[in-house]
């Protein structure tokens, strides 16, 4: 009798959840919502979860009906847990729509440009540093290590070239269309 109660109360929460989620159920996103482990359903709608979650109930039922107390534990739990990311998915779905989008790829080209411009500067900077320390030291050791130190630094800074060289013709190629 207690168990009939729980279930119906359950199923009322779930028939108010589905009211909250019909007027957002068929719209679709770029990948599914959910951990794999609390839902089977990779959809993009959320009414393919709510469909999981209707589903995950009618197993309780069954469980119920069938007195298999450690099945009803697991299921009653399970139905708990789907319908709470379905609310709490409804409750950012505002947030999520009026996210600001990501900016325009020529805005990011000019802010990567700015950010490989600082590197090739501390990169230089770096070198002339480790150039003047290798022109100060005594020992050969020491020479050694400002060597390769340099000699790393400089591959560095020409790989940052070549990144600049490459954001600065697409930034040629953005324009010029």
């Amino acid at each position: 009798m207690k168990s009939a109660h729980l279930l119906d109360q359950l199923e009322a929460k779930l028939n108010e959840l589905a009211q909250a989620v019909a007027p957002h159920a068929n719209i679709r996103t770029p990948k599914a919502r959910f951990d794999g482990q609390l839902f089977h359903t990779h959809g993009t709608r959320l009414d393919d979860y709510l469909q999981e979650v209707r589903q995950s109930m009618l197993l309780l039922r069954q469980s119920v009906n069938g007195q298999r107390t450690e099945r009803v534990a697991w299921m009653a739990e399970r139905v708990v847990l789907q319908m709470s990311a379905l609310q709490r998915e409804l409750a950012t779905l505002q947030l999520r729509n009026s996210e600001n989008r990501p900016e325009p790829e020529q805005e990011n080209l000019y802010e990567k440009l700015a950010k490989h411009q600082d590197y090739e500067r501390r990169l230089r900077a770096m070198v002339a540093d480790r150039e003047s320390q290798l022109a100060n030291q005594q020992t050969l050791v020491q020479q050694q290590k400002l060597q390769r130190e340099i000699a790393a630094l400089e591959g560095r800074l020409q790989r940052c070239l070549l990144a600049l060289k490459k954001i600065e013709r697409a930034i040629e190629n953005r324009e010029r269309q």
